[in-house]
């Protein structure tokens, strides 16, 4: 069976299988991704900050923790919006639990918008881009991560089902949908190029400002294999745009 955006997340199993693995202290999503998309949304004091396929929540106290005052989540999985409310403030939180596609924004109701590993779990980037620069206040920010396009374009290495020593790059061109084998399922994920990312930003009306792969920071690997293997191939695009007035 094929699960389509967060519906794999409302399996227990697969959940429970998810947070173990994602919150594992050798995870490149702490250890890689994490501290950039941090570096890049840098202080918010007084910010309204808008978190689509927010997960957990678990992201809300880093985002509080550097003083934003109010932080919206938005995600598809009951099951996880049930566990984001179990990690959220809630004086100064709250979790819609609505389908990024379904999402509708109040228009210019908050100063920063991110999203961690969720945007390729959409078929349609073009109308989320569009959604988060309406709901984006004059200058606002938007800052997201997917997985890297390099691991996206074939499924072919994801196949081979263990640790693998090395990638198959095939078909990075030819855009569109991919099942990857994933925790024991089958995972459904919307392939583009760094290309494509980058101008549909521009296309929704935002300018970029920054863009990262992910490059590993020795220092903050305990494992020196596994600080050497994460060097041989990016996992992660981060993106980093403002509201063009």
């Amino acid at each position: 069976m094929q699960y389509h955006g967060s519906s794999a997340y409302d399996q227990s199993v697969f959940l429970k299988a998810y947070l173990a693995r994602r919150h594992r202290p050798n995870s490149p999503n702490n250890l890689i991704e994490r501290p950039i998309m941090l570096e890049l949304i840098g202080e918010i004091t007084g910010k309204r900050v808008l978190d689509l396929g927010c997960g957990d929540g678990r992201f809300s106290a880093d985002l509080i923790e550097r003083g934003c005052c109010f932080y919206e989540g938005v995600e598809g999985s009951l099951q996880m919006v049930q566990e984001a409310q179990a990690h959220i403030e809630a004086h100064s939180s709250s979790i819609q639990h609505i389908s990024m596609e379904d999402w509708q924004p109040n228009e210019a109701s908050v100063d920063l918008a991110v999203s961690r590993l969720a945007v390729h779990y959409l078929r349609d980037t073009h109308n989320l881009f569009t959604k988060v620069y309406h709901a984006l206040r004059e200058d606002g920010e938007w800052i997201f991560s997917v997985q890297h396009p390099l691991l996206t374009a074939s499924m072919k290495s994801a196949d081979i089902g263990r640790a693998r020593t090395d990638w198959i790059v095939d078909d990075y061109f030819e855009n569109g949908m991919r099942s990857e084998p994933w925790i024991g399922e089958q995972i459904v994920k919307y392939h583009r190029t760094i290309e494509d990312y980058i101008q549909g930003c521009l296309k929704a009306g935002f300018s970029i400002l920054d863009l990262r792969e992910g490059k590993p920071i020795k220092a903050l690997f305990e494992d020196e294999a596994e600080f050497a293997r994460r060097l041989r191939i990016p996992l992660f695009l981060i993106i980093k745009c403002k509201k063009n007035p």
